[in-house]
Formats: structure tokens, C-alpha cells, sequence
């Protein structure tokens, strides 16, 4: 009787440490980290995400590639309305991206979402939706 109290402790002392978060953002989104070296395939399928254009040519490539990294997080792995943030490594220059519940367009999942990008205190907001391909890419409409 006295192992099966230890046993049961010890699972709802892993299940509590489980459900630990940091920053407001679950483990599992901070534990998804994209291809860093070189352009993956499933950032190139943003095609420049949805950022304003004016302001994607005023970010260096690291922060735009910061920038597509959490519009691909909030499009696959973040629950409807969770904010993904993202940091430039450019002093002034942030963001956070949320996507809205999935829905189907013929056999495709779609989402909308926005992207807030912050650049030396100036807010840029951009909306948008992206379509998951059958190949497992998403692609912003247009």
C-alpha cells in the first residue's frame, strides 16, 4: 500500500512539472526550434510571411528570418490566439504573431493571423491568412 502512495506521488509530481510555463508560452512552444543555419523549406513556404514590405526591407535578414520563425510557430503549433513573440537582434526591433482557430478550405487547413512588428517604438500591424498544403507548407494568400 505504501509503494503504490509513492508510485502515485511520483506521477503527479511529474504530471505538476509538466505543466510548468515560462514567460506565458508553453514548454512546447519554446522547445520548437526551426532550422537556424540556411533557409528551411517550411520558412521559404511563408514566401516574406506577411509582414509589411516596407518594413521587412528595413529588418536585417536575421530579424526577418526571427520574424517568418514565429509566423510558422503560430501557425502550426500554437493554440488559436496564443501570442508567439519574437526579438531582433537589432536594438528597437520585436514582434508577436497569434493565429485564429483552424478552419478547412476544401481538403486544406487555413488560419488567419496577425503579425505585430514593433521597430524603434513604431507598431505595424499586418493580417493576413496562411493555407496548409497538402505537402505540410504554409503559404499566405493573396
Amino acid at each position: 500500500m505504501r509503494f503504490g502512495y509513492l508510485i502515485s506521488s511520483f506521477v503527479l509530481a511529474l504530471a505538476v512539472a509538466g505543466c510548468s510555463n515560462t514567460g506565458g508560452q508553453s514548454s512546447f512552444l519554446n522547445s520548437f526550434v526551426p532550422q537556424s543555419t540556411g533557409k528551411s523549406s517550411v520558412i521559404d513556404a511563408l514566401n516574406g510571411g506577411i509582414i509589411d514590405p516596407s518594413v521587412s526591407a528595413q529588418l536585417s535578414s536575421e530579424d526577418r528570418m526571427k520574424a517568418l520563425e514565429a509566423e510558422y510557430r503560430a501557425l502550426e503549433i500554437a493554440p488559436s490566439g496564443q501570442i508567439v513573440a519574437w526579438q531582433g537582434a537589432q536594438s528597437g526591433v520585436s514582434g508577436e504573431v497569434f493565429a485564429a482557430q483552424p478552419y478547412e478550405v476544401g481538403s486544406q487547413n487555413c488560419r488567419q493571423y496577425v503579425h505585430k512588428v514593433v521597430q524603434d517604438g513604431v507598431t505595424t500591424t499586418a493580417r493576413g491568412t496562411a493555407c496548409r498544403s497538402e505537402d505540410g507548407n504554409w503559404t499566405p494568400l493573396v
